[in-house]
């Protein structure tokens, strides 16, 4: 009588089938387009957003500064304090504490 052998060539199917699975799986999860990197790329996302939020609110206050101490609209009060603050400028009348 004959020994019954394993089908090698459904073994080899479901082995090919195997490793084809897991290497789609990781690429899924940990592939250049993966889940991981999708939550990388969207947390570095929000803080991009929250850093150029707070640079126009800044570029807002530089821009109202610079009108202010423009030719046609002169703010004396504010000149007066960046002349104070950046020369080191006072009054005769002025205490001074540091």
């Amino acid at each position: 009588m004959r020994k019954p052998r394993p089908a090698i060539g459904a073994l080899f199917f479901f082995g090919t089938a195997l490793v084809l699975a897991l290497y789609f799986t990781f690429a899924a999860v940990q592939g250049s387009f993966g889940l991981f990197n999708r939550v990388q790329v969207q947390a570095e996302s929000s803080e991009l957003v929250q850093r150029r939020d707070r640079l126009q609110v800044e570029l807002s206050q530089l821009q109202n500064k610079t009108t202010r101490l423009s030719d046609d609209f002169l703010d004396l009060d504010l000149l007066d304090e960046r002349a104070r603050d950046v020369l080191g400028l006072g009054r005769p009348d002025d205490v001074i504490i540091r």
